[in-house]
């Protein structure tokens, strides 16, 4: 079941609600340059297990809407607390991955964690996703200038390398394909406008303000987040349990769809 929800005036995000009858809400919160597509293999298996999960297309990205502005933490925060509270969602899981980790981040320190019983975190970008002085963990802030150029210009060259980069193992042309077309699917102003946030933005106090069990989802191999970045993560938020994946890069959720989807489920049980 796919519908919009009012974020603000003139913003509506797309969500796709599957097996709204489950008994245990999974609310997933996609990355840079995806959208809720990105997860068709966790909802594949976690519906059919009896899962209600919920993917929000971020503003910008897949089929919300996409004004101009409303890229910081606090907004996109903001706009999970709307969906929250307009889908009257309580004692959900809240899961990002990479830069939908960080939104979860900020959403747990800004909102108190309101509707939340759990969070898990993949290849979150956070507490900073670049360098910074007394951070020595992360992308340099050249890099991400790079990608900021790079989309400005040649938006789909830029699509093509950084999906070279994302996954540690090999797959198949079909595939690559249909990974880039999710970046596609985003406007190129809101591509750009995450990036930017990335510069801007840090989550290092967010970190000490959650209290929720947390699980962190992490491919040693990530070379877009770090995996040092989710040490630093592990080793700031209380009762949080780290899962390295050995065989993974920045796309575990695909690298070891298996068992990622089986750490997750466990997770959800505990």
């Amino acid at each position: 079941m796919g519908y919009y929800i009012k974020v603000e005036k003139n913003v509506k995000l797309y969500v796709e609600d599957l097996n709204p009858e489950g008994y245990e809400t999974i609310l997933f919160i996609h990355g840079w340059p995806a959208n809720h597509k990105m997860f068709e293999y966790q909802f594949n298996q976690l519906a059919c297990e009896g899962y209600r999960c919920i993917g929000v297309d971020t503003r910008g990205f897949g089929n919300s809407d996409r004004p101009l502005s409303g890229y910081s933490y606090d907004r996109l925060a903001d706009d999970i607390r709307c969906i929250i509270d307009a889908m009257n969602l309580q004692e959900i899981t809240l899961a990002g991955h990479s830069t939908g980790g960080a939104i979860a981040i900020r959403y747990m320190a800004r909102h108190n964690g309101h509707g939340v019983a759990k969070l898990a975190l993949f290849a979150a970008a956070a507490p900073s996703l670049i360098r910074r002085p007394n951070f020595p963990f992360g992308l340099t802030q050249e890099e991400v200038v790079k990608l900021i150029e790079q989309t400005a210009t040649d938006r789909p060259a830029m699509l093509r390398g950084f999906g070279e980069t994302f996954f540690f193992q090999k797959i198949t042309q079909p595939f690559s394909e249909w990974f880039f077309q999710l970046g596609l699917e985003a406007a190129g102003w809101s591509t750009i406008a995450i990036a930017q946030t990335w510069l801007e933005e840090v989550l290092f106090s967010d970190l000490g303000e959650i209290h929720v069990p947390t699980l962190i989802l992490h491919g040693i191999h990530d070379q877009v987040v770090h995996f040092q970045l989710g040490e630093v993560q592990h080793q700031a938020i209380k009762n949080s349990e780290l899962i390295p994946f050995k065989f993974s890069g920045h796309g575990a959720f695909y690298d070891e769809r298996e068992k990622f989807n089986k750490e997750l489920m466990r997770f959800l049980e505990d």
